[in-house]
């Protein structure tokens, strides 16, 4: 990419792609869905906030019950290359609330919390709680194992400055035409559920944001999504050993076989019928306050 756009250097990011598989994490593992190595002195959290059954559309029923939260992912800083873990810290866990949360029917997803821990400080281990029973279909990971790779990202085209773009325009365009490659899908931002780099946008910047507290811009943590890879993007962000033994190309993606389910939606979740969460902290407030963003796909 450089070599062909070395004005787009600048804006490089590492990201780190989970690629979760259906699997029997313990404590002691990264992982998404897994049980989360929590301190036993400290008490399991809770969402009381008013929040809703819903599909993310109009209709809308609360659901009245205090709840717990339920794990989503849990990383440990040796499994994790290039991810800045606040210092003194070797252990990323995020849970939500898997009961939609917010006031426009199609923002409403799953309301986050994120902890950073010191593995050595949790000496006694608090057994991860069951999911409420009636949680909605799709709200809950199934527990995965993850295989941790390490990307270089690009930002979308729309989260590149507008002077840039105009520069790169017409060159971009003459080599999608030569490779048969797009820029969205093939060379800028990888799919899926990933931590760091830039976030899979949609039609308006999402890397832009600044802390509401301090002002400052505000990280691209989390990207939690229903699809690790799609009809397009498999070309370059799908792995080798997820790939049919036949030349079938995008036919994975809406095959319904056990490998290209297993490629596709490990972990099982479909928020509000199908979309991503995005998490992002401010890095300048000693606390990181995060904040998230839902798009419906």
């Amino acid at each position: 990419m450089e070599e062909l756009f070395p004005e787009l250097q600048p804006l490089r990011r590492n990201a780190l792609r989970l690629h979760p598989r259906a699997g029997t994490p313990s404590y002691e593992d990264s992982s998404v869905g897994g049980p989360l190595r929590w301190p036993a002195d400290e008490p399991w959290p809770l969402c009381a906030e008013e929040h809703y059954y819903d599909d993310g559309l109009e209709d809308a029923t609360r659901h009245e019950a205090v709840v717990p939260m339920v794990p989503v992912v849990q990383l440990y800083a040796a499994d994790a290359p290039g991810v800045p873990f606040p210092q003194g810290s070797d252990l990323l866990q995020v849970l939500w609330c898997p009961f939609n949360h917010g006031e426009e029917p199609y923002e409403r997803c799953p309301l986050p919390q994120v902890r950073w821990r010191k593995t050595a400080d949790v000496r006694r281990v608090l057994l991860t709680p069951p999911e409420p029973a009636d949680a909605p279909e799709g709200h809950v990971p199934i527990p995965c194992v993850v295989h941790p790779e390490q990307v270089t990202e690009y930002p979308d085209w729309d989260d590149i400055p507008q002077e840039l773009r105009n520069e790169i325009d017409d060159r971009v365009r003459r080599f999608e035409e030569v490779s048969g490659w797009d820029y969205f899908y093939h060379l800028s931002t990888a799919p899926g559920t990933k931590v760091g780099g830039h976030p899979r946008g949609w039609n308006g910047s999402t890397t832009w944001f600044s802390c509401e507290r301090c002002g400052q811009p505000s990280h691209h943590l989390l990207t939690v999504t229903c699809a690790e890879f799609d009809g397009e993007s498999w070309r370059t962000w799908l792995p080798a050993e997820d790939r049919p033994d036949n030349d079938s190309g995008p036919k994975i993606y809406l095959s319904e076989s056990e490998r290209a389910a297993a490629a596709k939606n490990p972990h099982g979740l479909m928020v509000s019928g199908g979309g991503d969460v995005y998490l992002f902290e401010c890095r300048s407030c000693p606390d990181r306050p995060v904040e998230h963003l839902f798009f419906l796909n």
